[in-house]
């Protein structure tokens, strides 16, 4: 009862709804965009009708998730008004306007030409139709820099300092470019291409193994593939360099990240827990699997830290973050889930060069296209996880280190968020069985094999020749006459 009657803890909970919620539709349309771009590049090079055809079929997917992207980002946005008004009032000289580009550059870059590439095949020149397809992708993409570069604005403010509570701007550049800016939109980028990468590659091995167009299908997972070869170590990578700056710059989060309740000075061995039970009111763990020296290697390869690691306890219980547990755990699904994403692309390059990805045996592939359709959904579960450890792990601040976040919720009844919390639920939950349906429905259909290929004269019926039989006169009736 008393969560329900506290606001600032009912106006976070709906803000983890909505954005958790949110982050499911655009990660598809800013990662698909990308292979919109190529699949119609592809087919204006070699004109081979298969990539018209897949740039048709996974534009439905596209479409879907940017109705549904929209209709819940709106009321997201909404919220820094309603429920975080002292939050926006302090550092709407930055973080306003820096929302305000993510619409204006990237939303109406992305909605004025939707229509075009949606329903301009036939009625506007290829180049110009494959502009707009490019700048659909930009403009998914430009979301992504925006919505990340506020993001790491209030992990890393910088450009500026409160004055008498209002965050007064010194250097614009300074604040878009803040020390967790370019990782974050870098990682973050990476994470939308290979989720999209591995939907694709999951809803393509699924039709595969039901013998649905296999050759059909076989071109779009070996696109998949080809970029998955890149895209999943370099996330890898760029994950690691993430975790190299929340050392640097967010020590708390760190220690709930790896349930580090004692700290281990500078110079000395860092173990690195690779499974352990946080228990927060004994402020230990009550057991874990710790791997000796190896923390050191993680972040920066080598066995003793150049900085202290510090514990959790060297925070006050009111400075530092609650919920280690989830923390914790997120943080190792979120990289579980990449290592196994690079393990399914290095086993499927290897079949590749043995020559089982054919179109004529790759439907024998059961186990490896059961990995496929498995690796569908994980994306999206990585990039939760990685939210949750972003946002809670920067807890109990809002604006890191400067405004707390019990100070930027607005003073409003519980009641009141309780109803819109509530609303928000039902409605996001009959949006998100509307989104089952319809893709379920998209993938049971299929693509439409039949459709007409811009530029090429459809195929003429032929006409039976046999002795005896009528063939009608198919002209005017005045040219018969």
């Amino acid at each position: 009862m008393d969560f329900l009657s506290n606001t600032v803890a009912l106006s976070r909970m709906q803000f983890a709804l909505t954005a958790i919620f949110h982050i499911l539709w655009p990660v598809l349309t800013t990662g698909m965009g990308i292979y919109l771009v190529i699949v119609e590049g592809v087919w204006l090079k070699t004109r081979n009708q298969d990539y018209y055809l897949h740039a048709r079929f996974w534009s439905k997917f596209y479409v879907l998730n940017f109705g549904i992207g929209v209709a819940t980002g709106i009321p997201m946005e909404f919220q820094f008004g309603t429920n975080w008004a002292p939050f926006s009032e302090a550092v709407g000289n930055f973080f306003g306007s820096v929302i305000g580009f993510e619409a204006s550059w990237a939303f109406m870059l992305e909605a004025a030409f939707l229509g075009i590439m949606l329903f301009g095949w036939e009625r506007v020149n290829p180049a110009i139709h494959y502009m707009s397809t490019i700048l659909v992708a930009v403009g998914a993409n430009l979301s992504t820099l925006w919505i990340l570069t506020a993001n790491s604005w209030m992990q890393t403010p910088a450009g500026g300092e409160l004055v008498n509570g209002k965050f007064v701007v010194h250097d614009y550049f300074q604040a878009i470019l803040n020390p967790f800016m370019a990782n974050s939109v870098l990682h973050m980028f990476f994470a939308t291409l290979e989720t999209s990468l591995f939907v694709i590659g999951g809803i393509s091995a699924w039709y595969i193994l039901n013998n649905r167009h296999p050759a059909f299908f076989a071109k779009s997972l070996k696109i998949v593939l080809a970029a998955a070869i890149a895209v999943a170590p370099l996330q890898i990578y760029i994950g690691h360099l993430s975790g190299e700056q929340v050392y640097h710059y967010q020590p708390s989060k760190l220690a709930a990240m790896e349930a580090q309740w004692e700290s281990t000075p500078a110079g000395q061995p860092a173990d690195w827990s690779l499974l352990a039970l946080p228990n927060e009111k004994a402020q230990k763990n009550d057991w874990e699997i710790t791997i000796p020296n190896a923390l050191g290697y993680i972040l920066e390869f080598k066995k003793n830290l150049s900085e202290p690691v510090h514990g959790l306890k060297e925070w006050k219980p009111e400075d530092r973050p609650r919920l280690v547990g989830l923390i914790y755990y997120a943080f190792r699904i979120m990289i579980g889930i990449g290592f196994f994403f690079a393990g399914l692309m290095l086993l499927s390059v290897l079949q590749w060069l043995r020559g089982k990805l054919r179109e004529e045996n790759i439907s024998q592939q059961r186990l490896l296209m059961l990995g496929w359709i498995f690796a569908a959904p994980l994306g999206y579960i990585a990039v939760e996880s990685g939210w949750i450890v972003r946002c809670v792990g920067r807890q109990p601040w809002v604006l890191y280190g400067q405004i707390r976040t019990v100070d930027g919720a607005s003073h409003i009844p519980a009641s009141n968020v309780l109803v819109s919390l509530t609303s928000f639920a039902v409605v996001y939950t009959l949006l998100f069985i509307a989104a089952l349906y319809f893709g379920s429905r998209i993938i049971r259909k299929g693509p439409n094999l039949n459709l007409p290929i811009p530029g090429v004269e459809p195929s003429q019926p032929a006409v039976d020749t046999t002795p005896g039989q009528f063939i009608p006169d198919e002209r005017p009736v005045e040219a018969q006459q």
